[in-house]
């Protein structure tokens, strides 16, 4: 699976774990997940690429413990690592 459908897939995937996705400009200094007015935000920053950006989703994929809890796609797990548990 290319990188892009990938990125959609995780962005999906932050959608239905309650997270509030933005796409802005940082310049490349970062993003990520954070939590403010009780709400779950992902920043995801327009200047960097593909890769960089599923990276960065990713990462806060797999420090949100619903993830566990989300059908995920093959393709998904397999990129995040995630096992099927008995």
């Amino acid at each position: 699976m290319h990188t892009v459908e990938l990125l959609e897939q995780a962005l999906i995937v932050a959608e239905q774990l309650g997270y509030h996705v933005r796409h802005e400009w940082l310049g490349g200094s970062g993003g990520g997940a954070c939590e403010f007015a009780g709400k779950k935000w992902l920043f995801v920053d327009l200047a960097w690429n593909a890769v960089e950006q599923l990276d960065q989703v990713s990462k806060a994929l797999l420090a949100d413990p619903g993830i566990y809890m989300v059908k995920l796609s093959p393709a998904m797990k397999q990129w995040l690592g995630i096992r099927k548990t008995a």
